[in-house]
């Protein structure tokens, strides 16, 4: 017993430098440190203390564009499950428009759906005697959400069809019905296969909703805009923006990782 707790310490210090050894983690703890010395001295550049002051807003920002993503991709795979399972059904027709559906939103433009979401969809809905607002945040995650949902019920269909068809006709000798083996069987196996490329769509969709800005939504992007006109140093506006680059980095690096770790681990079943 002993013996073995040893072993287990001994295995998970091994695990902890691997981690610490990520270069990019290591560049995050420098450019921290950096920040630390330069608070602690008061020698930090004018445009570093000028990103200082922005960098409120700037998280404020990121949040608009974590929402975008989150919410584009809750709408994108609800309506990709539901067109991935009628691109399954017996009936050609049905399986001919949700062919049309993947080919038209996969293959159009993200630019052009938020543009086409944002002018086709109007800036309010008259319900009855009220007038609802609907801002432009919801055009685009419909815009986001169109292609996304093409996206996901490709994903969906090919892992389905991915499952042999020995453990449909094992589960039916079992006298199982056919909505039990898709629940019991055939959808668990599903989620795990999804899953990687589900994250990998995700981070994409992520990286998509930079385009907000330019339909007036205030995102990172346009708050990065509003702070290089403001302090109107050039300096800043390359490290603003870099810091841009590095925000958007910071909330996609661990995903595309832990999407590698599911497509290393998916390879052992």
């Amino acid at each position: 017993m002993g013996n073995d707790l040893v072993l287990q310490a001994g295995t998970a210090g091994r695990r902890l430098p691997a981690a610490l050894r990520d270069p990019w983690l290591a560049i995050f703890l420098a450019l921290a440190a950096l920040n630390l010395a330069w608070a602690a001295t008061g020698t930090a550049p004018a445009a570093v203390r000028a990103l200082w002051q922005w960098s409120p807003a700037l998280l404020r920002g990121l949040a608009m564009n974590i929402q975008l993503s989150v919410l584009a991709m809750a709408l994108g795979t609800l309506a990709g499950l539901v067109v991935g399972a009628a691109s399954l059904s017996p009936s050609p027709l049905l399986r001919r428009l949700t062919r049309a559906y993947v080919l038209l939103f996969r293959n159009a433009p993200i630019l052009v759906l938020v543009y086409f979401t944002t002018y086709v969809f109007p800036f309010e809905l008259k319900l009855g005697g009220w007038n609802l607002p609907f801002p432009d945040w919801i055009k685009v995650v419909i815009g986001l959400g169109l292609p996304a949902s093409a996206n996901v019920a490709e994903i969906f269909r090919g892992a389905i069809q991915s499952i042999p068809s020995a453990q449909w006709e094992a589960a039916q000798s079992l006298a199982f019905r056919r909505s039990q083996i898709f629940r019991m069987i055939v959808l668990p196996q599903c989620l795990r296969r999804m899953l990687p490329s589900w994250m990998n769509l995700y981070a994409s969709i992520t990286m998509s909703t930079s385009l907000a800005s330019l339909v007036g939504v205030h995102d990172l992007v346009d708050v990065a805009t509003v702070a290089s006109n403001t302090v109107s140093r050039t300096d800043f506006t390359i490290l603003v923006y870099f810091t841009l680059l590095a925000l958007f980095f910071a909330y996609c690096y661990p995903i595309a990782r832990w999407t590698r770790y599911l497509e290393r681990r998916h390879e052992h079943y």
